[in-house]
């Protein structure tokens, strides 16, 4: 008799362990940090990016000193973008996400006003370290589109396996303080067809 009581024991146990790897018990949390991982890496990227900005606002400056605003507005929209503080769990809070990329959109705004101005400079423009930061701002925004579209992958398929049967269940059981989190969102302007005029 104890054989059979100990053979349903095991069969029990089994039938669990298979029902709780089939449903995405393990799946759940690894999603979750590969979001929370490219969620760093579009840190890192805009933080080089940021990085890059004194050198680059020093280099212009050495040329075009009667753009003295140009270089102001980089300068704080440089300091606005660093300065933005971010819940440790972006789900908890979507509104510092979106003033999280209005800083930094505001600050890639500035920086382009900054390469406008640079075509009025042709000793600028062919000056070493300006060609050379030029390259490595260009690179680190590449790398900031890729970085925000890994992002937004892993947020959709983490987003996605807590609205789907039978991941959703698990979740709701295992790990209830888990959210969707947010994605990338562009604003009505930057969504707009750009008008060109001859």
């Amino acid at each position: 008799m104890s054989f059979w009581k100990n053979f349903a024991r095991f069969a029990v146990v089994a039938a669990l362990g298979v029902g709780l790897a089939g449903c995405g018990i393990n799946k759940i949390p690894a999603q979750d940090e590969k979001v929370k991982a490219a969620w760093a890496e579009v840190q890192n990227q805009y933080q080089r990016r940021a990085d890059l900005v004194p050198n680059l606002v020093a280099t212009v400056k050495g040329f075009a000193k009667q753009e003295q605003t140009v270089l102001t507005q980089v300068v704080e929209a440089r300091a606005k973008a660093t300065q933005t503080v971010l819940p440790e769990k972006l789900a908890t809070d979507p509104a510092a996400l979106k003033a999280y990329e209005a800083n930094q959109a505001g600050l890639s705004g500035a920086l382009s006003r900054l390469m406008m101005i640079t075509e009025n400079y042709p000793q600028l423009k062919s000056d070493q370290h300006f060609i050379a930061l030029q390259s490595q701002l260009e690179g680190t925004e590449n790398r900031i589109t890729v970085a925000r579209r890994d992002y937004i992958q892993e947020v959709q398929a983490f987003n996605t396996m807590l609205r789907t049967i039978p991941s959703r269940w698990t979740a709701s059981i295992f790990y209830p303080e888990l959210k969707p989190y947010p994605a990338f969102s562009t604003s009505e302007k930057n969504q707009s067809t750009p008008t060109v005029q001859f």
